[in-house]
């Protein structure tokens, strides 16, 4: 097998293992709250831990990659992820659980800031990368929608930690791989890694993250809340002054000039923010509140599974013939109106309700990855194919980790008001009462809280409790929907096919590339890349 094969079948099984550690943990979160006794925040960390260190370090890995070697480093970065695996299968508490979650996105960032960049240097741009895109963008897809299915057996049969150890062993092997097939690159410019900007840069958003998931606990007003709040902004300030004057920043400003990149790091954001991270609470509904088991609630996402592989490889075919903006934009656009389709939930319904939805959110996130992942790099230079990809990737891990704060943080508002207003006149609508109830529906702890309730109203709070929590669920989806319909316009807006490096010749320039009528127009080899 050629060089490229072997070195895109790392990349893909190593980026298959990373999003299935998203997906997978989403199923066995109910059984992780049993096992450790962990809180409904404690619940949004084990998400957030993971999708927090990714996001904060991805650029700065994208670096160390050009600078040391993208081979070197994807297989620290390999190591890294299956050493955490191993520790959070340990884990005796949540405390640990989420530290070791953190370490896991460590080795998450390295490995996926550099996999696209393994990728680039191996396909040229055209039809060859968009046929390789169109398979990673399928591992992508099957990993996001497969991961309930496989964490739900995993669980199910060999309790939660073995989703964790099941990396293990593929992380060896991807490292093997990687060791005997793959051949080592790295940019001869590249610079010294800007350790104040990453500094900077996780600091505010670990500062934001926290004060989204503590909000409702603390109170929105409060000093803690808002001091937090006013820290991450004065920070994001500082991060951007940095960028502007340091010789070498971990996020080149003068690249957001390009619409293009500008347009695909926002519709990266828009899938993340709104379906990935909404899996979390699509998961919660199908076990906590319908009362499925982690496999039988995996088996409820085939539909997405199905769909989204049957559509990743169409878009890969198709990368080369349509506008990259049509594509980005129509499938975000499909992305909404399915989350629509998911939404207006009630007592009674069974998960049959949402099926529509899920097989159109299906579609569209199969064919939103592949274009998604080839647009990314293809707007900028070759030889900065490391810090493409880690922008991209941050933007995705910044959309889950802020989209699974803002919407908890909507959720247990939204169904804490619907309690107090259902349950008015109890103990449970008065002070803490009903977000405690929200919270424990949430996370299956509502018959213990429902015990603490006097049984003359204790039928009643059951029944505003589990209305307040699909309250929350219809409009957190509500909302999500419309963060997809914002990153189509910015996409349809944005992406102009004369920024996109259009064929072979062009591989690692992107100045003057041919207008797309052009490059149809030229010779068959030469076809455009989207």
């Amino acid at each position: 097998m050629q060089r490229k094969w072997w070195t895109l079948l790392a990349v893909t099984v190593a980026t298959f293992m990373l999003l299935l550690d998203i997906t997978v943990v989403n199923v066995a979160l109910p059984s992780i709250r049993s096992s450790l006794h962990a809180s409904f925040g404690d619940l949004q960390w084990v998400v957030d831990a993971y999708s927090l260190t990714l996001a904060a370090l991805v650029l700065t890995a994208g670096s160390l990659a050009d600078r040391f070697g993208r081979r070197r480093v994807f297989e620290i970065g390999l190591g890294i992820f299956s050493l955490a695996s191993l520790l959070c299968a340990l884990a005796p508490d949540p405390t640990f659980l989420n530290l070791s979650r953190a370490l896991q996105g460590v080795g998450g960032a390295i490995m996926f800031a550099v996999s696209l960049a393994l990728v680039a240097q191996e396909f040229p741009a055209g039809r060859e990368r968009g046929t390789a895109m169109g398979i990673y963008g399928a591992s992508i897809g099957v990993a996001v929608a497969v991961g309930p299915l496989v964490g739900g057996a995993l669980t199910d049969g060999l309790g939660w930690e073995s989703i964790f150890l099941i990396n293990v062993p593929i992380g060896i092997a991807a490292i093997a791989i990687s060791r005997l097939r793959l051949r080592e690159t790295r940019d001869p410019d590249a610079g010294r890694v800007d350790w104040p900007g990453v500094a900077t840069f996780t600091a505010a958003l670990f500062m934001l993250v926290l004060a989204l998931v503590r909000g409702n606990d603390e109170g929105w007003g409060s000093p803690l809340i808002v001091s937090l709040l006013a820290g991450s902004g004065v920070l994001i300030a500082a991060f951007l002054a940095i960028e502007s004057r340091v010789a070498a920043p971990m996020l080149p400003l003068g690249l957001f000039r390009r619409p293009a990149f500008t347009g695909v790091q926002l519709s990266a954001f828009a899938v993340s923010a709104s379906i990935f991270a909404l899996f979390l609470y699509v998961t919660l509904y199908l076990q906590n509140y319908l009362g499925y088991s982690p496999f039988q609630a995996g088996l409820r996402y085939l539909p997405i599974t199905i769909v989204s592989f049957f559509f990743a490889p169409l878009a890969g075919a198709l990368l080369s013939r349509v506008p990259a903006r049509l594509m980005l934009g129509g499938s975000l656009a499909v992305i909404g109106g399915g989350l629509l389709l998911m939404t207006g939930v009630e007592a009674g319904d069974g998960w049959t309700a949402m099926l529509a939805g899920l097989l159109v959110v299906g579609a569209g996130v199969g064919f939103l990855n592949p274009v998604v992942a080839d647009v990314a790099l293809s707007v900028v230079p070759k030889e900065r194919s490391g810090m493409a990809a880690g922008i991209n990737d941050t933007f995705r891990q910044v959309g889950v980790a802020v989209g699974v704060a803002v919407w908890g943080a909507v959720f247990v508002g939204r169904g804490a008001e619907k309690v107090s207003e259902l349950a008015a006149g109890t103990p449970a609508a008065s002070g803490d009462h009903p977000r405690q109830l929200v919270e424990a529906a949430s996370s299956g702890a509502l018959p213990q809280a429902l015990a603490q309730v006097p049984p003359g109203v204790r039928g009643a709070v059951g029944s505003a409790a589990r209305e307040g929590f699909l309250a929350g669920f219809n409009d957190v989806l509500t909302l999500g929907a419309l963060v997809a319909f914002a990153g189509a316009v910015a996409a349809f807006a944005l992406v102009r096919e004369r920024d996109i490096e259009r064929g072979e010749e062009s591989a690692g320039e992107v100045s003057a590339p041919a207008p797309y009528a052009d490059a149809a127009a030229s010779a068959p080899t030469l076809t455009p890349s989207r």
